[in-house]
C-alpha cells in the first residue's frame, strides 16, 4: 500500500506590498487561495506599498498555495498578511511550519523587521529573499544583509516574485537550510 505524501508547511512573510501573494502564486500548482480585499480610504496614510506602486488590494487573512515536490512530499505555502493589525493571525499560520521566507523590498527594509523578529522569536528557520522593484532603490545582497542585521547563517537570496524559477530557488534554499539544521540536531 502506497503511503500518503508528507505535508510540509512553510510561511511567506514580509511587509505590506512586498510581493507575498505574488510569490505564493508564482510557484503554486493550484489556483492559489487569496484573501485579497480592496483597499479603502481608511488605509490611506497607513498602508504604503512603496514608490510607484499601483497596489489596490491587500491580503486580509492569508494566501495559500501547494506544490507537489514528489510522490512523498507536498509543500504547502501560507502567505501572511503584511500589516501589523493582522498580526494576531501569525501564530495560527506559523503552527506546524518548518520554515519561512521573509520577503524584503530593498527600498523599504524596515518593513521586514516585524517578520524577522517574529521568526527569530519562535525559532523558525528562514531565508531572506530580496524582491527588487523597478524604479526603486536597489542594494546588493550584502547591503541588505547588513541593513537587516540577520545572522550570517541566514541565507540571503535575490528573487523576482513573479518568476517561478526564482521562487523555486528560494524555496529550495529554505528546504536545504531546514534539512541541514535537522541533521545537525
Amino acid at each position: 500500500m502506497k503511503r500518503p505524501p508528507i505535508p510540509v508547511k512553510i510561511l511567506v512573510s514580509g511587509g505590506f506590498g512586498v510581493g507575498k501573494t505574488t510569490t505564493v502564486g508564482a510557484l503554486s500548482e493550484i489556483e492559489p487561495l487569496s484573501t485579497e480585499a480592496a483597499m479603502t480610504s481608511a488605509s490611506l496614510g497607513v498602508d504604503y506599498a512603496g514608490e510607484g506602486s499601483q497596489k489596490t488590494t491587500t491580503t486580509v487573512a492569508m494566501d495559500f498555495g501547494r506544490v507537489t515536490i514528489d510522490d512523498s512530499i507536498i509543500l504547502y505555502m501560507f502567505g501572511t498578511p503584511g500589516q501589523d493589525r493582522f498580526g494576531f493571525m501569525w501564530n495560527d499560520l506559523a503552527d506546524g511550519a518548518l520554515g519561512g521566507i521573509v520577503l524584503v523590498d530593498p527600498s523599504r527594509i524596515d518593513d521586514c523587521f516585524v517578520a524577522l523578529d517574529y521568526f527569530e522569536k519562535i525559532g523558525l528557520p528562514f531565508v531572506l529573499a530580496v524582491n527588487s522593484f523597478a524604479g526603486r532603490d536597489q542594494l546588493t545582497l550584502d547591503q541588505v544583509r547588513a541593513a537587516a542585521n540577520v545572522d550570517p547563517a541566514v541565507p540571503v537570496v535575490a528573487l523576482d516574485a513573479r518568476s517561478r524559477e526564482d521562487v523555486k530557488r528560494a524555496v529550495l534554499t529554505l528546504l536545504q537550510l531546514i534539512l541541514s539544521r535537522a541533521k545537525a540536531a
